[in-house]
């Protein structure tokens, strides 16, 4: 959920920013240039691809539920300084709360159908948060007004819930943070609305194998950016792209922290990853090009083409030898 700002502008024969070592004017130069001119026509229209509807109003949290700092006022995390390291009695309370992170993503998942609206969705999500004693880490983050995020489609990301109803042969990500026992777990899967096509079923098939081999490139004393290379390697292999403006992140006790976790080919991503590391590896692939607009609620991040995205999310620990699922 952390963006990452890319300002470095290539030239025609500087080597492409995949890593294919290529010459980016012989490599993606051509799809880029396109991008941005698809981005910028979409900026100068008043008509977005992805019109919002009616939000309902923020979810009461009951007395007995601890809450995160922001619950209240509406802003961020105080800053949390270095990386997520856990151990001892902190990591069995992290694994804990990530389980129950999984648990209520499950019952989100089994809620997903044609007909109910992405509100209805969070109203479940809220409420199995709060049967596990937890907080929905979104609500109220920065103003965030729902328990959840809901992505249909063409939205990359940070989707808000509302009352518009899903088809058959949408495609949805449900992004899942828990809060609970001090400690933020955080996972997603994008999942099918009824029937969906063939070329959307092999988009949701790429996206979570992506994940997969994301995963499997963490290993100790290793660097952060193998997990990228590992990624878009598979992706593009498949004719994907991947999304850079939004990476996956440190978490524990603060819902974003260090490290940023890049999931495209990032030279610049070196930090070394250690045992005890915890971060989230949330990938999100798309089917045309990999930039992003962001529609008016300041929120909602959609494909520059208005092609279809998907994303799976693991919360990861680094072990001595390799990587702990938190979140299966």
């Amino acid at each position: 959920m952390i963006v990452e700002t890319i300002t470095k502008k290539l030239g025609r024969n500087d080597l492409c920013w995949c890593g294919s070592g290529k010459k980016y004017k012989k490599c993606h130069m051509e799809q880029d240039m396109l991008a941005d001119k698809i981005h910028l026509s979409q900026n100068d229209s008043n008509n977005s691809i992805r019109t919002t509807g009616h939000v309902s109003s923020m979810r009461p949290i009951p007395a007995n539920i601890t809450c995160p700092v922001y619950a209240t006022t509406g802003k961020g995390e105080p800053l949390c300084k270095g990386f997520s390291h856990l151990k001892g009695d902190e990591l069995e309370q992290m694994r804990e709360t990530c389980r129950a992170a999984r648990r209520v993503l499950n019952k989100a998942i089994k809620s997903v159908r044609p007909g109910i609206t992405t509100d209805r969705i969070d109203a479940v999500v809220h409420q199995a948060c709060i049967a596990e004693g937890g907080y929905p880490s979104p609500l109220n983050y920065h103003g965030f007004p729902k328990s959840v995020c809901t992505s249909v489609n063409e939205v990359i990301c940070h989707g808000i819930p509302d009352d518009r109803p899903l088809k058959n042969g949408d495609i949805i990500n449900i992004d899942i943070t828990l809060f609970r026992n001090g400690f933020h777990g955080d996972c997603s899967e994008t999942v099918p609305v009824g029937n969906i096509d063939q070329p959307s079923r092999h988009l949701l098939d790429a996206a979570r194998e992506c994940l997969h081999r994301g995963i499997s490139a963490i290993h100790p004393n290793g660097q952060i950016k193998d997990i990228g290379f590992a990624i878009t390697e598979y992706a593009h292999r498949h004719g994907y792209s991947v999304v850079r403006a939004y990476c996956g992140h440190g978490i524990g006790r603060c819902f974003h922290m260090d490290p940023q976790v890049p999931h495209h080919k990032s030279r610049d991503a070196t930090a070394r990853i250690t045992p005890g590391m915890v971060f989230t590896v949330e990938p999100m692939i798309n089917m045309g090009v990999w930039q992003h607009k962001l529609l008016d609620d300041q929120w909602t991040a959609i494909t520059a083409d208005g092609q279809r995205s998907a994303q799976f999310e693991h919360t990861i620990l680094v072990t001595k030898e390799g990587a702990e699922i938190l979140t299966l």
